[in-house]
């Protein structure tokens, strides 16, 4: 269906106009629409009022599961961690990993690195020598003049902590770049970053438009833009579990070795292989990015750092590692990873807020290191899957219910389906065979009519 018309000021309507015009546009039963997209709202209105500012132009909530991976011990520390993703069998693989490596010894993870990267990108088309000469005053300017912005965040122990001039004109005609590197706690930083970056851009300009020795070089200077940079290589965590191979076992048609051997061997092959790397990686960040958007953090800006690390030496590569040797299985990820516990949605979304709070308010370090170890369990319980029983007969046993669902199956149906498949292979097509043919041994029941004719 094609809209009626085009709109202007949509932005500025209240939220149900806004409602009314897309649902009378866009669909062929308003009425019903409507109705459905307002069930979604909050029932409390302060709150619906905070989400709705979250985002613009809200018509409503999309709602996504909120679950939970116990036993989840890392550092010494026992966890029950909060994810939110629709995919069927992540929570579960990240728990049945946790409950694994909870009996051998648990998680372990440190903090390699806290900083974060911002730049501003300019052109200066006058001696380049002169211009780098004067960097170290400009640089001190830099530091004091932004000082008004920064005091708070030194307070809490952090702010800027170097910027550098980076010529970039072999690249580019009269390109460089301010590098400047920050620490900002327990936040994620991202507004303080951005706000010390372009106050360094009018701090620049002032410099080199009023600087003595520059003005016989006639160079002028033009700030392209200035933001903060989301690939923080140097705000990184290791998390890593480990012990003997003999206590990997038991495994049901192979010696603790052998699965050892063929672990080894396919994290290897996600070193080698880019296409196998691709999806290795993503189930990395399927556990990862649950977490994130469970405590309100930005998946995008970690799912985009993640994997330009994954290729920082020219070739997409698994990030997770893996070492057997003397005996011993060590299984290990190192990743680059900016998140906050306070400010922007940590403090303002009620969920996230819950998540932080069942964690035990955890920092960003502690909090990194929680995301990173869910990471490598959801990662670890993948490959366990694939090299031993393959991932599609636990996958698709989590599908079932969402394909029962999809056929409207009843609540007796879907007992009896669970019942049925239970040592059987689950796919769409024999899920679909099954609930027909028990409702056509029942004439009386009209779904096995809307079935078939479907």
């Amino acid at each position: 269906m094609k809209p009626e018309q085009k709109v202007s000021g949509f932005s500025k309507m209240s939220k149900r106009k806004k409602l009314r015009w897309v649902v009378e546009n866009f669909f062929r039963n308003p009425e019903e629409v409507t109705q459905e997209l307002m069930s979604f709202w909050h029932k409390d209105e302060r709150q619906q009022k905070i989400i709705d500012d979250f985002s613009e132009n809200t018509l409503s909530n999309y709602v996504l599961p909120f679950g939970v991976a116990p036993n989840f011990t890392i550092n010494g520390n026992n966890y029950c961690v909060p994810m939110v993703i629709e995919e069927s069998s992540v929570v579960a693989a990240a728990s049945s990993g946790a409950k694994f490596w909870q009996q051998r010894g648990g998680f372990h993870a440190e903090i390699i690195g806290t900083k974060k990267v911002g730049q501003v990108h300019f052109t200066y088309t006058g001696n380049a020598q002169k211009f780098e000469a004067i960097f170290p005053q400009i640089k001190k300017e830099l530091f004091e003049k932004t000082e008004h912005i920064t005091r708070n965040m030194q307070k809490r122990g952090g702010g800027i902590l170097d910027v550098q001039l980076i010529n970039m004109t072999h690249l580019e005609a009269d390109y460089f770049q301010l590098k400047a590197h920050f620490d900002t706690c327990d936040s994620m930083g991202a507004n303080f970053i951005n706000s010390v970056l372009e106050e360094f851009a009018c701090i620049l300009t002032q410099i080199v438009d009023g600087h003595p020795s520059l003005k016989e070089e006639k160079g002028e200077i033009t700030i392209i833009m200035s933001i903060l940079s989301n690939y923080t290589p140097e705000c990184l965590v290791r998390s890593w579990v480990e012990c003997p191979v003999a206590d990997l076992g038991p495994f049901e048609n192979e010696t603790p070795e052998e699965f050892a051997f063929k672990f080894e061997k396919a994290i290897k092959i996600a070193h080698l292989d880019i296409s196998r790397a691709t999806t290795h990686n993503k189930g990395i960040f399927n556990g990862i990015d649950a977490v994130a958007i469970a405590t309100g953090n930005d998946f995008r800006a970690i799912e985009a750092c993640g994997h330009t690390y994954a290729a920082k030496d020219g070739q997409y590569r698994s990030l997770s590692h893996v070492e057997v040797k003397d005996g011993m299985f060590k299984f290990w990820i190192d990743f680059p990873i900016a998140v906050g516990t306070v400010g922007g949605l940590t403090s303002l979304h009620p969920l996230a807020r819950r998540s932080l709070e069942m964690l035990g308010s955890p920092g960003a370090q502690e909090l990194m290191q929680i995301m990173v170890s869910v990471g490598l369990s959801q990662n670890f319980a993948a490959v366990k899957s694939l090299v031993t029983t393959g991932i599609q007969k636990g996958h698709m046993k989590m599908h079932l219910v969402n394909i029962l669902n999809h056929m409207e199956a009843s609540e007796k149906e879907v007992k009896q389906a669970i019942s049925y498949f239970k040592d059987k292979v689950v796919s769409f097509t024999a899920v679909r065979d099954y609930i027909l043919k028990t409702r056509k041994s029942k004439p009386n029941d009209s779904k096995s009519f809307v079935y078939e004719k479907k």
